[in-house]
């Protein structure tokens, strides 16, 4: 029994775990802070004339910040832990439902952004 309890578990520094978190939560903030222009460009300047669309603008510039905030949080709490410290993410892995954060969280490697730049306008994918 012993033994198939540690076969399902996947252990991992707390260290290294949580600098994931960071670079997922920097990731989303840096999707949410892309909204911005293009909701500007989709509405043109007007949208800054409108007291609604400021307050939207407001809440999209506060999610970033707060992601950030917590990002920075995260990373400078991370630096008094310990390596020795470890973890298992199995259970917390199987509740994440995006495969591409799932793979990072994991430790598996993903280059760049969850979404790049690159994508052609009018590219989707299906989900």
């Amino acid at each position: 029994m012993q033994a198939e309890l540690s076969q399902e578990m996947d252990i991992h520094a707390l260290p290294d775990v949580l600098m994931r978190i960071v670079s997922e939560l920097h990731d989303v903030a840096y999707l949410i802070e892309r909204i911005e222009p293009q909701l500007l460009e989709l509405n043109g300047a007007g949208l800054l004339s409108s007291p609604d669309a400021m307050k939207v603008l407001q809440g999209i510039d506060l999610a970033v910040q707060k992601t950030r905030g917590l990002a920075e949080f995260i990373d400078t709490v991370t630096a008094g832990i310990g390596t020795d410290c470890l973890v298992d993410v199995s259970i917390a892995l199987s509740l994440v439902k995006l495969a591409d954060m799932q793979k990072a969280l994991s430790g598996g490697l993903r280059h760049g952004h969850s979404q790049p730049l690159v994508k052609a306008a009018g590219d989707f994918d299906f989900f």
